[in-house]
């Protein structure tokens, strides 16, 4: 199980793949699930993350040859597909065995990518584990037979064969932890998010989004869908799993696309998690609509910081992705959290359908108006297979269709997205002025000082990002 070489802190697992300009790098999160089911099947398995050791093509190599697999899984992303592809054409010609791609790339284009190479035995369409699962098992036995394997699109030959789509895992309690994979695999202190607390574990409690933003990769790509939670007895029970064998673990990350999207549900783990007296802090992704009396009930669980999509200041535009806010509900929704002094990580993008010189300025005024205690700022990155991909596409606005422009020689993003009155350098420079006019402002900085001495604990994680951040905005 490979997450491939490409650039050092790749952070391919993400929804937006790049080197981040925070530090950022996610856990290999899908390959680990899938690791575990592979392991609970009786499989000898190996994860490898080279990104975040990090590993060379030549020491992946050593490791393949040692190990010498029967089957290779290699995660992928649009940016590293190229480079993907020919390191499974490396490997394949270290060791004999049956090479596969997954990843939400691979799921948007499958038959696209089948002809990149004939290495490439296979893909897993979406949500892998089970597909893996059953592929490893025929794999096997003397005479396979890949037809009735749900979820791939394999090779006879030079024949490329669709097979038809996998249901979806309906009981995710069903699904070792993640965090045991970790523990076995992985140092889990490699792995940095900018705005939690390091070291940290994250893990996903539910699959699927009950929303529909056009321009997400995970919602329309890996885990189309509605919401499939697991129950919070079997989440308590991981909690208290991570607080038996991560003891240096400052925060617990719940990855959910919209962990609040069910707020009975949230409401059920804060009060379970209360009850099983678990005090690591935890963080979450969130919609810019969680009501008062669940944020309240949330602080007092131990929530230090949600991660929220607000995306524009202009209604028209969020409108066109499908978001379902407002900015009047951003506003209160952010005097609510830092009434209940919960943290907010806030997401804006820049070159949305309908974003302007005038749109833009809003969405950089309300990020300020808002003044989370962290805000990131994208250009806007499309990716295949979904909506926003198909809209410029359509339109005529990429600038390129090689995949490898999609991050720039440093692996940062590289907005390949042009609009008439909006091109893709000047989003670009948008995004950094974005970025100067919301940290560079002398009333953040001394809330920083301030924040850092009334808790010291968040000084290691302001430290760490501000490095980062500084030194990204000296090689700009």
């Amino acid at each position: 199980m490979l997450n491939p070489p490409f650039m050092p802190k790749y952070s391919r697992s993400s929804r937006s793949p790049a080197v981040t300009k925070g530090g950022t790098i996610y856990f290999p999160l899908w390959l680990a699930y899938a690791t575990g089911v592979l392991e609970e099947a009786g499989h000898e398995v190996k994860l490898v993350d080279a990104p975040a050791e990090p590993l060379n093509e030549e020491q992946v190599l050593k490791i393949a040859k040692e190990f010498s697999p029967k089957l290779v899984v290699l995660d992928t992303s649009t940016a590293s597909i190229h480079n993907d592809v020919k390191m499974l054409e490396k490997i394949k010609k270290t060791i004999d065995c049956f090479g596969v791609l997954v990843g939400p790339h691979v799921s948007a284009l499958p038959i696209e990518t089948m002809k990149m190479s004939s290495a490439i035995d296979a893909v897993c369409i979406q949500e892998y584990d089970y597909t893996l699962r059953e592929l490893a098992s025929e794999l096997s036995k003397k005479k396979t037979n890949l037809l009735k394997i749900k979820g791939i699109i394999f090779r006879i030959k030079k024949k490329i064969i669709s097979n038809k789509l996998r249901e979806k895992i309906r009981n995710l309690d069903e699904l070792p932890f993640v965090s045991s994979v970790y523990k076995k695999h992985l140092d889990y202190k490699k792995y940095f998010y900018s705005a939690n607390r390091w070291p940290e574990i994250t893990i996903v409690t539910g699959r699927g989004c009950p929303f529909r933003c056009k321009f997400c990769n995970w919602t329309q790509n890996l885990n189309p869908g509605p919401y499939r939670k697991r129950s919070i007895q079997n989440v308590i029970e991981e909690l208290e799993h991570i607080k038996e064998n991560f003891r240096e673990v400052k925060e617990i990350f719940l990855e959910d696309d919209t962990f609040t999207a069910d707020p009975e549900r949230v409401e059920e783990f804060c009060r379970a998690k209360i009850a099983a007296k678990i005090s690591i802090p935890w963080s979450c992704n969130a919609r810019a609509d969680v009501k008062k009396e669940t944020l309240k009930l949330m602080k007092k669980a131990g929530c230090r910081l949600l991660c929220v999509g607000f995306e524009s200041g202009s209604q028209q535009v969020l409108n066109e992705i499908r978001k379902g806010t407002t900015p009047n509900g951003m506003m209160e929704f952010m005097g609510n959290a830092r009434k209940a002094g919960i943290l907010v990580h806030g997401c804006f993008m820049i070159g949305n359908p309908l974003d302007n010189a005038k749109t833009i300025a809003a969405t950089i005024e309300l990020a300020k108006k808002l003044n989370p205690d962290t805000a990131q700022f994208f250009p806007i990155m499309v990716y295949p297979g979904t909506a926003t991909y198909d809209y410029f596409r359509q339109k005529g606005y990429l600038t390129t269709e090689d995949f490898s422009k999609w991050v720039d020689e440093k692996g940062w993003h590289n907005c390949i997205v042009s609009m008439p009155g909006l091109s893709n350098r000047e989003m670009v420079a948008w995004c950094d002025a974005a970025r100067k006019k919301f940290y560079l402002r002398p009333e953040y900085v001394a809330s920083k000082f301030f924040q850092v001495i009334k808790n010291p604990a968040e000084f290691p994680r302001v430290l760490k990002a501000s490095r980062v951040f500084f030194k990204y905005l000296a090689k700009r």
